[in-house]
C-alpha cells in the first residue's frame, strides 16, 4: 500500500524539459531512503500548465511543484517525503500577490478552468487501462452497446456537441448521416491531424488520456453501424501513436475491442494511419485520400463522406476532442451535457494558449467564457506589463479579435459573428509590439505554402495576396492595395475548394477591418506603428544616452554609425540599411526608431 503517489508530467512539453531525468533522480533518491514501496511514481499525461514544466503533484496533500528539475531531487526527498517540510522554493509563485501557492486548485490557470475532455490528463496513467476504467472508462461504450443505434445517434444529438476541429458542424446530425446511408461497409475516421501553428490540445488528449479517443470511436461505431475505425494521426506525433498503440493492444487484451466486445456480439477494430504532415490532410476529403495511399488533396463535395467516404463507403469523421467528449455523454446525459456552455454552442473547448502572455499551455473553459477572462484570469495577462493588442483565435485559418471585444463571450456564433472562426483551439495572444500586417503576412504565408495547389483560387489568389502584403511591409505598398485585398480575399473565400481556401483569408479580412489604421500607415506614411517592419524603420542615437563605447559601430555592417570614443555617436539614414544590429548591440537603450 502505498502512502504517497507522485505525478510527473510525461507530456511532450514536459519531456522536452527534463522530465524524464527528474523521474530517474526520484527513483535513485527513493531507493536511497527505502521509499521505493512507500511512494509511488506516476508518468501522467499533460498537465497543461506547459509555461511552468516539469510538474510535479504529490498526492494526497495535492502539493503542486513546478519547474522541477532532476538537481532538486535530493532535496524534495529529503525535505519533503523524509522530514515533512514543504519545499517552497519550488511551489508556484503568484505573480500578483508574490505568494507561494501549495495546491495546483488555488492557482487562477486551473480554478478558472472547466476540464471535462481534460478530465484524465495529468491525473491517469495513460499507458494504464486499469486507471482509465477505475475514473469511469468504457462505461459509457457499455452503455451505448446496449442501446439502439439511433438511440445512441439521438443522445448525441440532444446533447448539443459540436464538433470541435474547426467548422462546429453539429456531431449528432453528422452520425445520423452516416446512419441513415446504406451499406454493408462503414467507417469511423478520427481526425488527430493537428497542424495548426502553436496547437496541441489534440496530442495532449492523445498522449494523456488515449482510451478516451478509443471508446468515443466504438460509442461513433455504435451508432452509424460501423465495425472498423481509422485513427488518422501525424508522424511528429511519435509519443501520442505508442500510446496509442499501447491503449489499443490493452482494449483488445480486455475484451473492450476486436471480436464479441463485452460479449455483445459486436465486433470493432481500430487501425493507426500515420500522416506525413501535410496541413491540407486536415480537411476531410484529403484526409481520406491519404489514409487509401493517394495525394492528400481535397475533391467537391457533395457526396460528402457520410455517403461515400473511405474506398467509397460511407464514413464519420471527427477529430479528437470531440470524441473525447462522447462518454461522458452517454456516462452522464445528453440533459447534463447540454446544461454547459450556451445556448448554440455546448460543453467546453480546449485552448492552447500561446504567444505574449504569462501563462501558456492547456485549458478547458466552459463555452461562453470571455475573451478577458481566459486571458487575463487563466493567462495571467500580457508579458512584461505589455498592453493587451490582439488574439488571434482558430489557427492560421482563424481571425483576429482586438482589445475593443475583449469582452466577446467565446463560442461558434460569436466568433463567426466578428469574423474570426473557433478553429481547433489555437490563441495567440499579441501585445502592443506586433504589427497585424505583418502578422496578417506571416499567416498567409503558411496558408500558402501549405496549400495543394489543386483549385486556382487558392493556389493564385493566396500568392497575389502574399505578394501584396510583402509589398506593403517593405514600404512598397500603393494605396489601391487595401481595395485589391479585400477583393481578392472575398473572391478566395467565396470560391476555394475546401476549408482551407476558404478560410486562408481570415487573417487578412479581420486585421483590415479592426487594424486599417496600422495598413494605411504602412502605406500612406512608410512607417510601421508597431516598429517591427525593418524596412519602415529610422534608426538614430539618442545623445542624452549614449555613452560613445562603439558597441554599435562595431555590430554595423554599413559603416553607417560614427562618434568618437566616450562621445555620443550618430547613424547616417543615407548609408543605413535598418538590419537592427546596433538596436540589439547596445546595452543602454540608446539607439531608438521612429
Amino acid at each position: 500500500m502505498y502512502e504517497k503517489h507522485i505525478l510527473i508530467c510525461a507530456g511532450t512539453g514536459c519531456i522536452s524539459s527534463g522530465a524524464l531525468d527528474v523521474e530517474e533522480a526520484l527513483i535513485e533518491e527513493l531507493k536511497k531512503h527505502n521509499l521505493q514501496d512507500k511512494v509511488r511514481i506516476i508518468m501522467s499525461g499533460c498537465h497543461g500548465f506547459c509555461e511552468k514544466g516539469p510538474l510535479f503533484i504529490v498526492y494526497p496533500e495535492d502539493i503542486f511543484y513546478c519547474e522541477v528539475t532532476a538537481e532538486d531531487m535530493p532535496e524534495l526527498v529529503e525535505e519533503y517525503l523524509v522530514k515533512g517540510n514543504i519545499v517552497e522554493r519550488l511551489l508556484y509563485k503568484d505573480p500578483t500577490t508574490d505568494k507561494r501557492v501549495i495546491s495546483h486548485e488555488e492557482i487562477p490557470f486551473y480554478s478558472k478552468q472547466m476540464r471535462l475532455v481534460l478530465r484524465n490528463c495529468g491525473v491517469i496513467d495513460p499507458e494504464n487501462i486499469d486507471e482509465y476504467i477505475i475514473r469511469g472508462g468504457y462505461s459509457g461504450m457499455k452503455k451505448a452497446l446496449e442501446m439502439e443505434p439511433i438511440e445512441v445517434v439521438n443522445a448525441v444529438k440532444s446533447s448539443g456537441l459540436r464538433g470541435r476541429g474547426g467548422a462546429g458542424f453539429p456531431t449528432g446530425m453528422k452520425w445520423e448521416f452516416a446512419y441513415r446511408s446504406q451499406n454493408d461497409k462503414k467507417y469511423m475516421v478520427c481526425n488527430a491531424d493537428e497542424g495548426d501553428p502553436g496547437a496541441f490540445m489534440d496530442r495532449s488528449v492523445l498522449e494523456g488520456d488515449p482510451h478516451a479517443v478509443l471508446e468515443g470511436l466504438v460509442i461513433g461505431g455504435r451508432a452509424i453501424g460501423s465495425d472498423e475505425a481509422y485513427i488518422y494521426v501525424r508522424a511528429e506525433y511519435p509519443l501520442a501513436i505508442k500510446r496509442l498503440r499501447t491503449a489499443i493492444a490493452q482494449a483488445e487484451e480486455y475484451g473492450l475491442l476486436g471480436k464479441n466486445i463485452f460479449n455483445s456480439g459486436i465486433d470493432f477494430k481500430i487501425n493507426i494511419k500515420e500522416g506525413a504532415g501535410a496541413f491540407v490532410c486536415g480537411e476531410e476529403t484529403a484526409l481520406l485520400a491519404s489514409i487509401e495511399g493517394e495525394r492528400g488533396l481535397p475533391r467537391p463535395r457533395p457526396p460528402f463522406p457520410a455517403v461515400k467516404g473511405l474506398w467509397g463507403k460511407p464514413t464519420c469523421i471527427n477529430n479528437v476532442e470531440t470524441l473525447a467528449n462522447v462518454p461522458l455523454i452517454l456516462r452522464k446525459g445528453a440533459d447534463w451535457y447540454s446544461s454547459i456552455g450556451t445556448e448554440g454552442s455546448k460543453g467546453t473547448k480546449i485552448f492552447a494558449l500561446t504567444g505574449k502572455i504569462n501563462n501558456t499551455g492547456l485549458c478547458e473553459v466552459p463555452m461562453g467564457i470571455s475573451l478577458r477572462e481566459i486571458v487575463y484570469d487563466i493567462g495571467g495577462g500580457i508579458r512584461n506589463g505589455k498592453k493587451y493588442k490582439a488574439v488571434q483565435i482558430g489557427g492560421p485559418s482563424g481571425g483576429c479579435i482586438p482589445e475593443e471585444l475583449l469582452d466577446l463571450p467565446i463560442d461558434f456564433d460569436s466568433l463567426t459573428a466578428k469574423g474570426a472562426m473557433m478553429g481547433s483551439g489555437g490563441m495567440v495572444v499579441m501585445d502592443e509590439e506586433t504589427c497585424m500586417v505583418d502578422l496578417a503576412r506571416y499567416f498567409l504565408s503558411f496558408t500558402q505554402n501549405e496549400s495543394c495547389g489543386k483549385c486556382t483560387p487558392c493556389r493564385e489568389g493566396t500568392k497575389r495576396m502574399l505578394e501584396i502584403l510583402l509589398r506593403i511591409t517593405q514600404g512598397k505598398g500603393e494605396p489601391e492595395d487595401i481595395p485589391r485585398l479585400e477583393k481578392l480575399a472575398v473572391s478566395v473565400k467565396d470560391s476555394s475548394l475546401c476549408g482551407l481556401g476558404q478560410t486562408a483569408p481570415n487573417p487578412v479580412l479581420t486585421t483590415l477591418r479592426y487594424f486599417r489604421d496600422e495598413y494605411e500607415a504602412h502605406i500612406f506614411d512608410r512607417r510601421c506603428p508597431a516598429g517591427q517592419c525593418k524596412d519602415l524603420l529610422t534608426y538614430y542615437i539618442d545623445a542624452e544616452l549614449c555613452i560613445g563605447c562603439r558597441a554599435c559601430i562595431k555590430a554595423c555592417p554599413a559603416e553607417a554609425i560614427t562618434g568618437e570614443k566616450k562621445e555620443p555617436h550618430v547613424i547616417d539614414e543615407a548609408k543605413c540599411i535598418s538590419c537592427g544590429a546596433c538596436f540589439d548591440k547596445c546595452k543602454k537603450d540608446a539607439v531608438k526608431t521612429k
